[in-house]
């Protein structure tokens, strides 16, 4: 049984010193698995290596965030795309959270505290996903 706490993560930002920062706090949290790109197409070419986390900034050159976040979703569902901007801008926020985003962090003094809340986050939701997916499944077919 894989431990549910070791994912896989991707991290796609443009500026490599940002992408520096999260990859090295990952990895002080033990966390081995990550995987960089510098834009989003090498990101969307490289899905089927079945990323469990992706940091997703939101100002790239090549592709918008939106334009990968919505791709990711298309690709896979399931996977947890955590949308980062330099811009604390509440109608981005609001439209990566429609789009699909699990959570949006600024780039900003906390945003490693908040990677960790997330993450944590994130396990909570797959643990409960876990427990609860045969309970669901019951009660739609009327055992309990």
């Amino acid at each position: 049984m894989e431990n549910s706490t070791q994912f896989k993560f991707f991290i796609v930002d443009d500026d490599i010193f940002c992408a520096n920062v999260y990859e090295q706090y990952l990895s002080n949290l033990n966390y081995t698995d990550i995987t960089y790109f510098s834009n989003g197409k090498d990101c969307l070419s490289n899905l089927d290596q079945n990323p469990d986390i992706i940091f997703l900034d939101y100002n790239m050159d090549d592709l918008t965030g939106f334009e990968v976040l919505k791709k990711i979703k298309r690709y896979n569902p399931n996977v947890y795309v955590v949308m980062v901007s330099g811009q604390e801008n509440i109608k981005t926020a609001v439209d990566a959270l429609k789009h699909g985003a699990f959570d949006y962090v600024t780039k900003n003094a906390f945003v490693c505290e908040k990677i960790t809340q997330i993450i944590n986050k994130i396990s909570q939701v797959k643990t409960e996903l876990n427990y609860s997916n045969p309970t669901i499944f019951k009660k739609l077919m009327g055992f309990l």
